[in-house]
Parts: structure tokens; sequence; C-alpha cells
């Protein structure tokens, strides 16, 4: 309905006053009717004010007439009301022109940049990439080297496999695939070790191939050599080998949180304000007042850019800001309360990082009392298959 708001003003709309007895049912058939009123204003029992766009304005009459309520024009807004002042029609007709032209001109531009990204995985900050490389709304096209864009990014960003950009009408389309991220695989007749890849205590070593390094019951750290690409013979001597294995160990995922015993918590009292603008291309117009009357709250804002065709933008947009209104609550919690909801928490993070849950050895928590909170501290002892192969490097 907001976009319908915004168009009556440009259009033409009247503020009309209504006056009768019937004034309930006459809003209801306007309903029915699927007419857009707005900035109802009721003054008296039997008198009301409110907007109405001028193609609705003759239906509205017949509404008024069958109700029994009169109507009388209060105010006429809108481009439509502004040219007829001027009597002569060359003004409409230079007005048409001008407005031709600027379409002319504008879709020497870009004015859209549209990103769409394949696969389940986003690619982060691919609009500042493109931003700093020369691909800006507002530039002319003729000054827009898509291919020179396209290699600058593909040297820059390791983590897209392909991207293309297509120029059609006034918007920029941008398609972009990004890497996924695989584990290097050597090749079975490369000579490589096994390297621990986390902290912890062996429980299990199974060399296949190559020489174990570690037993159980050691402490490894990462990059600690667990069985290496070498084997030595006595009359053989040394012979390198690709080293396979299977190596389990205890390894800790540990995670810490502050729960304070005094919060402020912040949640929507169900009060919202919208206000509407328009902006042509970075100036900006607002249609009332932009301050809130609210002293907290969240503001949510969308834009909705106008165009001809489906890739035809033109540099004007709709913007609709919504306030809602938030309270603040302070919010006290006991001591086994705060206890309570922070070893909640962690648990939930910890599982997270876990893909094997059933592996969980134990679990050892550690609450330290202070004066303004709790420290939590929450570890898991899991059992996991540690060790990735690296190259033997000569």
């Amino acid at each position: 309905m907001w976009i319908k708001i915004i168009l009556y003003h440009l259009i033409g709309y009247v503020r009309i006053s209504v006056e009768g007895y019937y004034i309930e049912r006459f809003i209801n058939i306007c309903m029915n009717n699927k007419i857009t009123i707005w900035k109802m204003k009721r003054e008296k029992n039997i008198r009301l004010t409110l907007n109405v766009a001028t193609k609705d304005f003759k239906e509205i009459v017949k509404i008024a007439k069958k109700t029994q309520c009169k109507i009388k024009i209060e105010n006429k807004k809108g481009i439509p009301f502004l040219l007829h002042k001027y009597k002569k029609r060359k003004m409409f007709a230079i007005f048409l022109l001008i407005i031709i032209s600027l379409v002319i001109i504008s879709s020497n531009f870009v004015w859209n940049i549209e990103i769409r990204q394949e696969g389940e995985f986003e690619v982060e900050n691919i609009m500042q990439d493109l931003e700093q490389e020369g691909l800006v709304v507002g530039k002319l096209k003729a000054q827009i080297d898509t291919k020179e864009i396209i290699n600058k990014i593909r040297l820059k960003r390791q983590d897209i496999a392909w991207i293309g950009i297509e120029l059609k009408g006034t918007n920029a389309i941008v398609k972009v695939v990004k890497a996924e991220e695989k584990p290097e695989i050597i090749d079975e007749e490369e000579y490589c070790s096994i390297i621990s890849d986390k902290a912890g205590i062996i429980t299990k070593i199974n060399a296949q191939n190559g020489t174990a390094t570690v037993k159980v019951g050691d402490t490894v750290n990462v990059g600690t050599v667990l069985i290496q690409g070498w084997m030595e013979g006595k009359y053989t001597g040394i012979r390198y080998v690709h080293s396979k294995g299977e190596i389990q160990a205890k390894v800790w995922y540990s995670k810490h949180k502050k729960i304070l015993y005094n919060t402020t918590e912040e949640h929507y009292t169900g009060n919202e304000e919208k206000k509407y603008s328009i902006k042509f291309n970075n100036f900006k117009i607002n249609f009332g007042k932009s301050l809130s009357n609210f002293k907290n709250y969240d503001t949510i804002e969308e834009e909705k850019k106008f165009r001809i065709f489906s890739d035809f933008y033109l540099p004007i947009s709709i913007i609709k800001t919504t306030n809602k209104e938030q309270k603040q609550t302070q919010k006290i919690l006991t001591v086994e309360e705060a206890k309570n909801l922070g070893i909640q928490e962690l648990e939930q993070e910890l599982e997270k990082e876990i893909s094997q849950k059933e592996n969980i050895v134990s679990k050892t928590i550690n609450c330290y009392e202070e004066t303004d909170g709790i420290d939590i501290y929450v570890t898991y002892e899991v059992l996991e298959n540690i060790g990735t192969k690296e190259k033997i490097v000569f």
C-alpha cells in the first residue's frame, strides 16, 4: 500500500471532508471496493477528513450519495494539479520532453547492481570489491571495462571459482560461483608423513605403512609427526613410503562465558511508525519529518527501485523506513539461574563444533562466582581420529 500512496503523490490526490450520520458505512463500502484512503482524521462524530486518489474521486462521490453523506474538497495535491495551473499546453509538452530526455540520458548509466550467487555458499564482501574495481551505481557504462574488473577480482579472490559481469539495460548483473575448499589429495605414489592436526593424548595407533613416532599415552600438539614417511632396515637402509594408519586421541573442546546477574533486555512494544522518502540517485527527499517520536527504537529500511522494464532501472527509488519501538527492562538473575543459563548456552555452542557427539567421553564444568556475575568454563573430552597427510619435501 505504501508504494501506492507514494505514487498518488506523483499522479495526484485530493483531501476531502465527509459529513453525515453514516460515516462508518461510507468507510466500509470504500474498503470493500478496494479504494485506497489514508490519513483519516475524525474531527466530529459526523465529520471525517481523508486523502483519496483523483482516479477514485468519482467513485467516492457515488458512495457518498449512497450513504447520504456530503463531500467537500479541502485541498488538491500532486503533479497534475501543479501543471493545471499553467494555462498553455506547451508547458506540459516541455515537461514531457524533459522527462523523455532524462530517461534517454539515464540509459547510458548503471543504476543497479544485481549479485547472483550460485551454489549453497555465499561470497562475502563481493560488492565492496566490485566498487573498488570501478563497478559503482551512477557510472557511465562506456567507462566500465567488465573484462578488467573480472580479471582483477579473480586475481584478488582465491575463494571465487568463476565470475561474470553483464551490462543489461541500466542493470549490471554479476554472477559468482564460490570455489569449494577441498583438502589436498596426495597421490598414492608420493611420499608423505602423517602429522597431528589437533592437540591431545594418544589412545590408539595403528601404523599400516610407515614408522610410528608416538605411542599410546603420549601427548601431542598440532604439527607433531605421528607416522613418519620412511622406514629404516638393518640391511635395506632408509626407504621412503606413503604413510598410512589410524591414530585415535583424546582431544578437548573448551569454552568460557561470563553471565551477569543484572542485565538489560530489550523487547518490542508492538508500536510502529512508517516514514517514506524518495531518492534521486544520492539526493533524498523525506515525506514528513524524519525524527522518530520513540525514545528507543529499531529501524528497518526497505528500498524499492523504479524500473521501466525488467533490466531498465531509473535513478529513482522509494524508501520505506519502519521504526519499531523498543522497551528496556532490567532482569536480575540468581546465582543458580545465571549458572544454568551459562552452562546451557556453552553446551549448545560446543555441541555444534563436535561432529560425533557419541564419542564424548566426559564433560567438566567449573564455575567461579564474582560480585557482578559468574564465570563458567565447560570442557568436553572427546575421542577422535586425528592426523593429516603431509608431503615429504627433499
